[in-house]
């Protein structure tokens, strides 16, 4: 996926040195003592791969946005993430902590260079290559979480950092994580429903520019985005059909005309563009209700879209401040 593609697609992932030593050391939000199991960890990651560890681990490489956002999201900071500058870009909810070692991109990772950090952990998603995933198996036991499925988002989602959070020792701050999430669900749908918006329609979608045409991707009930919409109580408006992973289907500008009166939201990042900008002028796009009505909303860079928790509830946040201000 270009995002996760980009996004890895969909799809669209601190460290902090211990320069001297090169070794991680938990963030200011350090889990508590009761967060620390003691002696070896056995747990099965969501390929059915057995993975033993000596102890929650403490030098984790992670080579996907989504799951270096559950380590610090957790407390703990990777001593090597894939494209700390894209992370960094695409990604604000979950701030990397610390000078953690840019081990490459999320696809083709520098092993030589995750080996020179000799961690106790790397935690991959189902996205990478099962070649790439072993050769890291070599250098370090590795637990691989599921990247998405358009069957359970949410459900895949919490999935995800209770494996981490396993493996880490952190399951309280897990817990806590999926409750704050849960706790923001509730006020998103109430001040929607608040600004007269609950069960309105939307398509959420974003967008890239390919030989001067502008591509549309659009976030089905399938994606992420999607199923956090519906859990807002807000109806998807899409019709085409999205991936059985991410949930995501692309189309054209035209292949607006069918969305009728919607709330329009995109996601853009100044670091790659915005491809709907360019439409202005677009005769087709002038046409659509929504343009005319302004209900077309750019949401915030750093909203990571195929993210965890964190990255969910600054996507309800910044959804419902686009939609709740005239």
């Amino acid at each position: 996926m270009r995002r996760n593609l980009l996004a890895t697609a969909a799809v669209a992932v601190a460290a902090l040195s211990l320069a001297a030593c090169g070794t991680t050391e938990p963030s200011s939000d350090e889990p508590a003592a009761a967060d620390k199991p003691a002696g070896k960890i056995t747990l099965t990651d969501h390929t059915g791969v057995k993975v033993t560890l000596d102890g929650p681990a403490k030098k984790v490489v992670a080579t996907e946005w989504n799951v270096i956002e559950d380590l610090v999201a957790l407390g703990v900071a990777p001593v090597g993430v894939a494209d700390v500058k894209g992370y960094t870009a695409w990604n604000t909810a979950a701030p990397l902590t610390g000078d953690p070692k840019d081990i490459g991109t999320r696809g083709e990772p520098s092993i030589d260079t995750v080996a020179a950090l000799a961690p106790d952990l790397v935690v991959a998603t189902t996205d990478l290559s099962p070649a790439v995933v072993k050769q890291l198996r070599k250098v370090a036991p590795v637990i691989e979480v599921t990247a998405a499925d358009a069957a359970d988002q949410i459900g895949t989602m919490n999935d995800s950092i209770d494996l981490i959070a396993k493996a880490t020792g952190t399951e309280t701050k897990a817990d806590a994580l999926k409750k704050d999430f849960e706790a923001s669900v509730a006020e998103g749908k109430k001040a929607l429903e608040d600004a007269g918006l609950g069960g309105a329609k939307i398509a959420s979608a974003d967008g890239y520019v390919q030989a001067n045409q502008v591509s549309v991707r659009a976030y089905t009930g399938g994606s992420l985005l999607g199923a956090v919409n519906e859990r807002l109580g807000l109806e998807n408006a899409w019709t085409v059909k999205g991936d059985k992973d991410y949930g995501l289907a692309t189309t054209d500008v035209e292949g607006l005309t069918g969305l009728g009166d919607v709330q329009f939201t995109y996601v853009a990042n100044d670091a790659d563009g915005d491809a709907f900008s360019g439409l202005a002028k677009n005769a087709v796009w002038k046409s659509l209700p929504f343009v005319k009505n302004g209900d077309v909303h750019r949401l915030p860079d750093g909203v990571w879209m195929f993210g965890g928790p964190r990255s969910m509830e600054a996507y309800i946040d910044s959804l419902v401040d686009a939609l709740t201000k005239k």
